[in-house]
């Protein structure tokens, strides 16, 4: 079965024998893109987030069939070095990463958030954030995504400006 998306910006389109292949896979092993982790493979730790259309997903359980046509995002696409996402950016200043391991869903998870609740409360984090950290970074998370909505508001009032 043939699947047209486009992951990070670019259009693939790829060729795919069973149509129920996990999207984690096939952005894993068939594109390449190492930063979405697998953890558990039943939706529930949460390592495999990524956007599919803006809305974090777990890649781990969800068919490749489903993303035709379809926007994909994975932590590679966030941002980069040069040009971090606030996301990213909280996560290196409030020093998030024990291990790092599921590091990326959390990110991914956060953004994700972000875009539907600029501001949330720590109330609103844990019930949209379900994902597991097995260090316990969680105070480190809950501080960092706070930035990361601080980061946000700073970005968008400088393009209000530019744009008044």
């Amino acid at each position: 079965m043939k699947i047209s998306f486009v992951l990070n910006g670019v259009s693939k389109s790829l060729e795919i024998a069973d149509g129920n292949t996990p999207l984690i896979w096939v952005i894993r092993d068939i594109l390449d893109l190492k930063g979405t982790k697998f953890g558990c493979g039943k939706a529930a730790c949460g390592a495999c987030t990524l956007h599919v259309d803006g809305n974090a997903i777990r890649s781990c359980s969800y068919p490749i069939q489903l993303v035709e046509g379809k926007q994909i995002t994975t932590i590679e696409g966030l941002g980069n070095e040069e040009n971090p996402h606030p996301v990213q950016q909280a996560w290196v200043e409030e020093i998030v990463p024990q291990c790092g391991y599921c590091q990326p869903g959390f990110m991914m998870a956060t953004a994700a958030l972000l875009d539907k609740n600029p501001a949330p409360t720590d109330e609103d984090i844990d019930n949209a954030i379900t994902n597991v950290c097995r260090c316990a970074t969680y105070y480190r998370m809950r501080k960092a995504i706070h930035r990361a909505a601080e980061l946000n508001a700073e970005i968008n009032a400088n393009i209000d400006v530019q744009n008044s």
